[in-house]
């Protein structure tokens, strides 16, 4: 039998930096759950196979069941009109749950497709319910958490019906700059899974709108693109843009 090397050497302390980097890290870790709780958490959790680039993971009209936390990669969230047109509602980075809103009607309101190659973990919401009544600190970070989506909506009110086009791009740049922060990527430095389309149809702007903005912020030297690349090279002024919308930074549902 061959020795284990240093390399294959798996420590606890690995295993919950493993863990902390795991889209469920804020419904874990931090609660205090250790353990058999912890355990009991792990065990109601699907892991599929990822999603490719344009991949459905539920459509609107489909029986809610499960919500979704994205593990790596991206989705966007979008609903579909009679007509057929398309209105985007949201993007959804690592460690963002997807599927709350449709816990009221159980039923999906909207379509969720995967922006890149995508891998999650689906959560049984039948089974996250008991087990959240059996663990208060999970249940409590479930409240929070929808309480962060009724927050979300009411901010992304306030950017489509008051804010200057400017200001819109400015607070999905800071928006994309802080969740990716947060998960221990750069705030600085990315690359926007999303295409120019999305974005504006994301933000209520036209795609030549979008387009103009990108060359504007590069001349005053807020930012740096190449291609999808974008560097932020001034964030305190995109701050200063979107002062009155603060709200907005923090936008998506974490996990």
């Amino acid at each position: 039998m061959p020795q284990k090397t240093p390399d294959t050497v798996i420590t606890l302390n690995k295993i919950k930096v493993a863990c902390q980097s795991c889209s469920l890290y804020q419904l874990c870790l931090p609660l205090g759950l250790e353990g058999n709780d912890l355990d009991r958490l792990d065990n109601i959790i699907k892991r599929s196979h990822p999603l490719k680039k344009n991949q459905i993971l539920f459509h609107q009209g489909d029986p809610f069941q499960s919500i979704y936390a994205v593990r790596s990669g991206s989705v966007k969230t979008y609903t579909i009109a009679d007509d057929g047109s398309e209105q985007i509602t949201g993007f959804y980075l690592p460690g963002e749950l997807v599927g709350l809103d449709a816990i009221s009607d159980d039923t999906h309101p909207c379509t969720s497709k995967a922006l890149e190659t995508t891998s999650y973990c689906e959560i049984p919401f039948s089974q996250l319910e008991v087990l959240s009544g059996e663990l208060p600190s999970l249940r409590r970070q479930l409240l929070k958490i929808m309480s962060k989506e009724i927050t979300h909506d009411a901010n992304l009110l306030m950017l489509l019906g008051k804010k200057t086009a400017d200001e819109r791009l400015a607070s999905l740049l800071i928006s994309l700059s802080t969740r990716l922060k947060s998960r221990g990527f750069s705030a600085t430095e990315f690359n926007l899974s999303m295409s120019r389309n999305d974005i504006a149809n994301y933000l209520g702007l036209a795609v030549e709108t979008i387009s103009r903005l990108f060359t504007r912020f590069q001349e005053q030297q807020l930012i740096k693109v190449d291609g999808k690349f974008v560097q932020i090279m001034n964030p305190d002024s995109l701050r200063d843009m979107i002062s009155d919308c603060t709200g907005y930074k923090n936008h998506q549902t974490t996990a």
